[in-house]
């Protein structure tokens, strides 16, 4: 079973004045969303022997806008992005001589992060953790394309963020 490694870069230490302990918070994310993984998908990356890394940047709505225009085409911030590496065709073959293999990146945006907490009216914590969870189902291959998708996306969130005593993001939508 493959080792995950999380590395947390924060680029903005405002996260790290916000959330207490976030690299802590984050490993217990990445704790429940890839054990849930594990009980309820069949991922072969998962069963492998090498370990698999996650960079994770936590950045600001400048870097995170230029990001979305580049890579997406839309010109404005968002509050998470994800880019996968399992999304390549030659995804084992390229990773065959490295000793542990890159996942992917998700890099999330301080303000539009504590603007979309305070609508929600959750806490940053919470909000963070929802939205890395979003980001560690999307490495994994997960999408929201779709009605189907997006559902199935869902309820995988909502399970994962039980498991953190989390409440339900999506519901009175």
């Amino acid at each position: 079973m493959s080792e995950i490694i999380l590395e947390t870069i924060v680029e903005d230490k405002r996260w790290s004045a916000a959330i207490a302990d976030i690299e802590q918070v984050a490993e217990k994310v990445k704790t429940a969303a890839f054990g849930w993984l594990r009980t309820h998908e069949n991922l072969e990356f998962l069963n492998g022997f090498k370990p698999l890394k996650i960079n994770v940047c936590l950045s600001d709505d400048e870097t995170v806008h230029r990001l979305n225009k580049e890579f997406r085409g839309m010109d404005k911030p968002t509050n998470v992005l994800s880019f996968a590496n399992l999304d390549f065709a030659d995804f084992d073959a390229d990773n065959e001589p490295y000793d542990e293999i890159e996942l992917g990146d998700i890099i999330l945006a301080y303000e539009t992060m504590v603007r979309e907490a305070a609508e929600q009216e959750v806490t940053l914590q919470e909000h963070f953790c929802h939205l890395l969870t979003h980001g560690f189902l999307h490495l994994s291959g997960y999408d929201h394309q779709t009605p189907d998708e997006a559902a199935y996306m869902e309820n995988a969130e909502k399970e994962i963020l039980q498991m953190l005593n989390i409440a339900d993001p999506y519901e009175g939508e």
